[in-house]
């Protein structure tokens, strides 16, 4: 006895066209096209967030060391005096870092000088680009 396993007349494979996947595929994209320009800009938010919260902790490490010493660590000595202790510093009580002096979001060393123009201390981030100045994400962002 022998099945025959040929199609019957008017049965429909199942499966999909090309045209359906093409469809599917320009309806992604075009989801993609507008999720993704947002979603890049909130990480750009974040990095900026993330970066006043670090100086935030600067400024709450620098006001114990100053507690701690009587005055604020020399622009020579910078932000590293709140991890080790400088030379000749008698009344060091640190670290006042739990961890060594971090890099801002995008890589670059935060700027400290002491006496600052603006204040006892200036303490900032040049921003995404590194440079003074800028706009959006490329701005300074600072203590002051």
């Amino acid at each position: 006895m022998t099945l025959n396993r040929t199609p019957r007349r008017g049965a429909r494979h199942s499966g999909f066209t090309l045209l359906e996947l093409l469809v599917v595929m320009v309806i992604i994209g075009l989801l993609a096209g507008y999720v993704a320009p947002k979603l890049f800009g909130q990480i750009g938010k974040s990095e900026v967030k993330a970066t006043r919260a670090q100086l935030d902790g600067f400024d709450k490490a620098l006001d114990q060391y100053r507690v701690d010493t009587g005055h604020y660590p020399s622009t020579e000595q910078g932000l590293a005096a709140l991890v080790a202790q400088p030379a000749g510093e008698t009344r060091w009580s640190g670290p006042y870092l739990v961890k060594s002096v971090p890099k801002d979001p995008w890589g670059n060393d935060y700027r400290y000088a002491s006496p600052g123009e603006h204040g006892d201390y200036d303490l900032l981030s040049y921003g995404k680009d590194g440079r003074p100045g800028g706009e959006g994400e490329d701005a300074d962002i600072t203590n002051w």
